[in-house]
């Protein structure tokens, strides 16, 4: 696939300010009380990145004053589902702004299903489509969830760092360390399977032509086209490979170290080193995971593609 920057970033951002929302949760169900200052700082962080994502999603549209539309689908789009639930979780961030104080226990756990409610859904806009076999399994609908968590944990426990909340910090780094290990296991099992698979769709099928063996002598056209355009990215091997290593490097590698360097060392900069680390590496990393996917047609505009 070709990803548009504005799905990159729209998927990035919001699944990171949901993982600073976690994170607080996660730091009031330990007993890591927070100062109102803080928990809103934070707070207003999540509801930022958020909107920035929001904001973004509009970007890749052809009609923005349509957008609205796109609720009429939800008994079958997994799209309309997520532009319902993205609001109310943005509502609900607010809410827990405007209140500054920690919820209750019902509140809480409201707050914790709309999160995994809404990565679910844009995980499954991608794994519902059998025909992206990159896309089509599980491994994706936990990938959406742990590494929109573990960055959202990274995050958090920059902006806790800063305002001095020392037992929220040692919670928070624990929880940022154990979510970076397990969304970095969950992304080099995806870019394994991935790696492995055989296309389903062949010459002969992409065709329907029965020939056991067939030569594409020419693409069919005398220039490109949106089939050629939109449905490959056009990036060298030597550039997916270093969009690899920066995955691994800038989106997980990093951030655990400076997390598990900042605990020891009781410092405040590798807990915001690794923070910014996030934005180069996490864009790397969901580019790759739309530009690996290998659309069927690819298979007919071989020559292009």
């Amino acid at each position: 696939m070709n990803p548009a920057w504005s799905v990159v970033v729209f998927t990035t951002a919001a699944g990171a300010g949901q993982g600073v929302v976690l994170a607080l949760l996660w730091a009031q169900w330990v007993g890591a009380s927070l100062a109102t200052g803080t928990l809103r700082s934070a707070l207003a962080v999540a509801l930022v990145l958020q909107a920035l994502g929001l904001a973004a999603s509009f970007l890749h549209l052809g009609h923005p004053q349509r957008a609205w539309r796109a609720v009429l689908m939800w008994r079958t789009s997994w799209l309309s589902r997520e532009v319902i639930v993205l609001p109310m979780f943005m509502a609900a961030t607010g809410a827990w702004l405007w209140h500054g104080a920690p919820l209750g226990l019902v509140s809480e756990c409201l707050m914790f299903a709309l999160a995994l409610l809404l990565w679910y859904c844009t995980a499954m806009i991608y794994a519902c489509l059998r025909f992206v076999q990159e896309w089509a399994h599980g491994l994706t609908r936990m990938h959406f969830i742990f590494t929109g968590a573990a960055s959202g944990a990274v995050v958090a426990l920059a902006v806790v760092a800063l305002a001095g909340e020392a037992a929220a910090v040692r919670a928070l780094a624990l929880w940022a360390a154990a979510l970076l290990l397990v969304a970095w296991a969950v992304r080099v099992a995806m870019l394994r399977r991935n790696a492995a698979l055989k296309p389903r769709s062949t010459s002969q099928s992409a065709t329907g032509l029965p020939q056991a063996k067939l030569v594409q002598q020419h693409m069919g056209m005398t220039g490109g086209s949106f089939n050629t355009r939109e449905f490959f990215h056009g990036a060298s091997r030597l550039a997916l490979s270093r969009v690899r290593w920066a995955l691994h490097g800038l989106a997980y590698g990093l951030p655990l170290v400076c997390v598990l360097a900042g605990l020891y060392m009781g410092a405040l900069w590798p807990w915001l080193l690794g923070c910014l680390s996030l934005v180069p590496g996490l864009l790397a990393e969901r580019w790759l995971f739309f530009a690996q996917a290998r659309h069927p047609q690819n298979v007919y505009y071989q020559l292009v593609s």
